[in-house]
């Protein structure tokens, strides 16, 4: 039995309790398989109330996507967008997307999922991606014979895209080098861009998304408030997920046809201007230790331009960044 049957047959009767009883008779199923039903659907989000010979009655129901919705908002966008999996759960939209790759999905195909259960961040971390709470999706790209040095172009692009998406919604985002979308000083948004190479050239590249949109204070694992923040928490109101996708994807389709045409320099003018990096004390953690000095400029590969205390300056490509020091 689908828990679509359960769920179609409460909103039938809105509002109403049905009991275990008459669910089982209906669906031809024991009591036990309702009562495992309705706690499945309560992890997706769905909130029931129930009482003692009443049975349950559904209270509320998680903000699904839908991909005519999704469809009919990027009818704009020239190719991303164009083809889009939309699923109920899959362990990582980058594995799936990396899949449909292999298999030659064209440019610009969507892979969106209402759930990850191994989400992956930066870094190998793992990602926190509950049901119906946020946007985990992956976007492939599959640049003209660009060689794989321009892959982290890619990474600011992507992370520019978003938080110009962030900030039509009234949120004042900025980005921390490389990619990490802030609100408050708090993350709100992880970016992964994953790269195939053949010949040196890129075959294909992968940009991971991971939006923290409607998560309340709890649902976010307590270890990661001090660190962790979403949409909702930060303006106080419900984003409407499709709208911020439908954002996203035209901001990176504006930004992308600007970047195949100019070249890096205007993304990175752009992405100078929304950083809470440049200007600041940083500390850097890399796998040979700490760097310490002030973010002064970001280099045209991507790179990050730091002066250290004793004025030497140290070009830094990868690390965990960490404001003040």
């Amino acid at each position: 039995m689908e828990t679509n049957d359960l769920i179609d047959m409460l909103l039938e009767h809105p509002g109403q309790y049905i009991s275990g009883e008459e669910m089982s008779r209906r669906l031809s199923i024991s009591r036990t398989a309702v009562w495992k039903q309705i706690a499945k659907l309560r992890e997706q989000g769905y909130k029931f109330e129930s009482a003692p010979r009443r049975g349950y009655r559904l209270v509320s129901q998680p903000d699904r996507l839908s991909q005519p919705a999704l469809l009919q908002g990027l009818s704009g966008n020239q190719s991303l967008g164009k083809r889009i999996k939309l699923l109920t759960s899959v362990s990582s939209t980058q594995e799936e997307a990396r899949r449909l790759a292999e298999e030659d999905a064209p440019h610009g195909t969507l892979v969106l999922a209402e759930e990850q259960t191994a989400g992956r961040g930066r870094q190998g971390r793992h990602w926190y991606s509950p049901p119906g709470k946020g946007i985990w999706m992956s976007l492939l790209l599959r640049p003209d014979r660009q060689p794989v040095s321009i892959a982290p172009q890619l990474t600011l692009l992507t992370a520019v895209a978003v938080c110009r998406a962030v900030r039509k919604f009234g949120i004042d985002a900025g980005i921390k080098w490389p990619n990490d979308v802030l609100v408050d000083g708090r993350k709100l948004c992880g970016i992964l861009v994953e790269s195939i190479a053949e010949d040196e050239l890129i075959r294909y590249a992968i940009a991971g998304i991971g939006i923290d949109v409607n998560l309340q204070r709890e649902d976010i694992p307590q270890e990661l408030l001090p660190k962790v923040t979403s949409l909702q928490i930060a303006s106080g109101r419900r984003i409407e997920r499709t709208e911020l996708i439908v954002a996203v994807l035209a901001e990176l389709e504006q930004l992308y046809q600007l970047y195949t045409e100019k070249g890096f320099m205007p993304i990175g003018h752009l992405w100078e201007a929304l950083s809470v990096t440049l200007g600041r004390r940083i500390t850097v953690l890399t796998p040979d230790g700490e760097i310490v000095g002030q973010a002064t400029a970001l280099a045209e590969n991507g790179a990050l331009i730091l002066r250290e205390d004793s004025g030497n300056t140290r070009t830094i490509f990868s690390g965990e960044v960490q404001l003040g020091g």
